[in-house]
């Protein structure tokens, strides 16, 4: 059948064919592995954050209470819980981590890890400082897209909700 030149088309050979179906394949098995860890990037950022995150966000039936910050280290503050209602005991050494207190003194309203002697915030500032291997993740990930897959307004999109996690948390701690 001749094209809309007027031309007739050329056959290509056997060999041609095969190989630019092959680099094509190349190419999408290339693409897969570029998506697939661009997923586990965003998978262990929020299997990462989970192990807190559920604490502070699904406090129902935990161990509820205040903690008065008496000193910090470098990762850990230490104090004293004292629950709310007749939601637990009183405790005289838990700890939280650094990130979420201001200092000796500060009062953070937290839930108990079963099973610990750590707590962990609550609140608006507690549940987006869980999160923040998630933001940091998904501003990883948005790299990996952008570049790897071409894929530029997916990346910035991942990139500007990572970032405004990450600000976010910032700010409420």
């Amino acid at each position: 059948m001749p094209s809309s030149t007027g031309a007739l088309p050329l056959r290509r050979s056997r060999t041609r064919r095969m190989g630019e179906s092959a680099y094509g394949l190349l190419l999408l098995a290339r693409n897969a592995a570029v998506a697939l860890f661009a997923l586990l990037i965003v998978a262990a950022g929020v299997w990462a954050s989970w192990g807190t995150a559920q604490h502070a966000m699904l406090t129902k039936g935990r161990e509820r209470g205040t903690l008065t910050v008496r000193s910090c280290g470098d990762e850990w503050c230490t104090g004293s819980f004292a629950p709310a209602g007749h939601s637990g005991e009183p405790r005289a050494a838990m700890r939280v981590d650094a990130a979420v207190a201001d200092g000796a003194g500060d009062r953070l309203a937290v839930v108990v890890k079963p099973g610990t002697d750590q707590a962990v915030r609550t609140g608006a500032a507690g549940v987006l400082h869980a999160w923040v291997p998630f933001g940091g993740s998904l501003l990883l990930a948005a790299v990996v897209l952008a570049g790897g897959l071409r894929m530029r307004r997916t990346g910035w999109g991942m990139a500007v909700a990572g970032g405004a996690l990450l600000v976010a948390s910032f700010a409420t701690l």
